[in-house]
């Protein structure tokens, strides 16, 4: 079977968390996920988030601690994802969607309303039941 290597931002500002969604052409298009891709074979995992950031979304970020690392088995291929906390550099822009259908920044309680992918998706309890990297405004 198909092994991706992801990497994963949480990138949290002002209590709220950047979430992204998927373009419909996409694999798994229209579903929410947090920002990041596919590893190439001479990066590292930060490495490889800090390119996807600038790509997708127009933003420097800095990459902080690992925070999850998991796999998951879709149908057609399998996903070993690294989850990072980030926070973006103050000279950099605000996020735009370049490489994705929209973005979204949500408090704790907005994740429940969006359908993730999977792999991200198990994800959200920790999320939810850790306050302290939401930070000021967690609701």
């Amino acid at each position: 079977m198909n092994r991706v290597e992801v990497s994963a931002a949480l990138l949290f500002h002002e209590g709220r968390l950047l979430i992204t969604r998927r373009r419909a052409q996409d694999h798994l298009g229209g579903l929410w996920e947090f920002p990041g891709g596919k590893r190439e074979p001479h990066e590292t995992f930060e490495q490889c988030l800090a390119r996807e950031l600038r790509e997708e979304l127009g933003i420097d970020a800095d990459i902080g601690a690992l925070v999850e690392s998991l796999t998951h088995a879709y149908p057609e291929k399998t996903v070993h994802l690294r989850f990072f906390r980030c926070a973006m550099q103050a000279a950099s822009a605000a996020p735009r969607p370049l490489h994705c259908h929209a973005l979204a920044w949500v408090t704790a309680r907005e994740l429940a309303h969006h359908e993730f992918l999977a792999a991200d998706a198990r994800l959200i309890g920790r999320l939810c039941a850790t306050p302290e990297w939401w930070g000021q405004n967690r609701s």
